[in-house]
């Protein structure tokens, strides 16, 4: 298992009973978390001295419960990269801690090569990846069909003092981006993707992702340059299995460029039990 274990503003404290106790800077957040099927004596006090829980609802959806005062926003940090964070109405903050190892592989394959690099993010989210890879030397291209996320994007790379270098935040449809771009003939030198599980298109067509991920790695393998320096997948997927995803990347990219693929779980380590929490899965190939 890959684990993102650099970060000093965020700490997964302890995991019992469907939920994360979690330090976001100076804020403890309790969150849920399916995947937490275990039950142990929380004995760590700030089970009890939280800011604020995230409690499910049965009809979807859900809310926070605030025990003491939470800023509207607040920033961490991360390598040098300063990102707000958001108790959004969806559990999130807008920041997945564990693809802190994904930031880092892109950026160190950035840096190894001397040469200027073109990144496309799809479902690029809150920024971080992007944020990442400019950091690192690449212009990149960042696209997600959220304006909210794209602006939150921006206010990153703002509050990251990065936002004078090149860059171009896109909101628009990810697979309709990627076809103009084939038609127009841009390509790029890596590519990452986080695409959703679930969802609808602006039609009311159903988006599953383990039926439409050939699909969409097919295309995008069409931007690619002649050089490529990597493509990183990752899923929250729980029927997708990273074996499943590096072999498709084996049959798309391998083939034709060569190079290696390979996959695995991220995770965070918690504190208080020294364990390791899966959380997702990521393939990458890389040339």
């Amino acid at each position: 298992m890959r684990i993102s274990d650099k970060w000093k503003d965020y700490e997964l404290l302890d995991t019992s009973d469907g939920e994360r106790l979690e330090r976001w800077g100076e804020i403890i957040l309790i969150r849920p978390d399916p995947q937490i099927i275990w039950s142990t004596g929380k004995k760590n006090p700030l089970w009890r001295g939280a800011h604020a829980r995230y409690h499910r609802s049965n009809k979807g959806g859900g809310h926070w419960e605030t025990y003491k005062k939470v800023p509207d926003r607040w920033t961490i940090g991360y390598e040098g990269l300063t990102l707000n964070i958001k108790p959004m109405g969806f559990k999130h903050t807008g920041v997945f801690p564990e693809q802190a190892v994904n930031w880092d592989l892109a950026a160190e394959k950035i840096k190894n090569e001397n040469r200027e690099l073109r990144i496309l993010n799809l479902f690029g989210y809150t920024g971080c990846a992007t944020l990442a890879c400019m950091r690192a030397g690449a212009t990149v291209c960042h696209v997600d069909a959220s304006k909210g996320m794209v602006q939150w994007a921006k206010e990153n790379a703002i509050s990251s003092g990065i936002s004078e270098l090149p860059v171009r935040w896109l909101i628009d449809d990810c697979i309709k981006f990627v076809q103009r771009e084939i038609r127009r003939g841009n390509r790029y030198d890596g590519i990452i993707m986080d695409p959703p599980s679930y969802g609808r298109g602006p039609n009311g067509e159903v988006w599953k992702l383990e039926e439409q991920l050939y699909p969409l790695v097919s295309l995008c393998e069409q931007v690619l340059s002649d050089d490529p320096v990597f493509f990183i997948l990752n899923s929250y997927t729980t029927g997708l299995s990273p074996a499943v995803m590096e072999y498709l990347l084996g049959v798309l990219l391998k083939n034709r460029f060569g190079g290696r693929v390979s996959s695995d779980e991220i995770g965070l380590r918690v504190s208080d039990t020294g364990l390791i929490l899966p959380c997702g899965s990521t393939a990458v190939w890389e040339k």
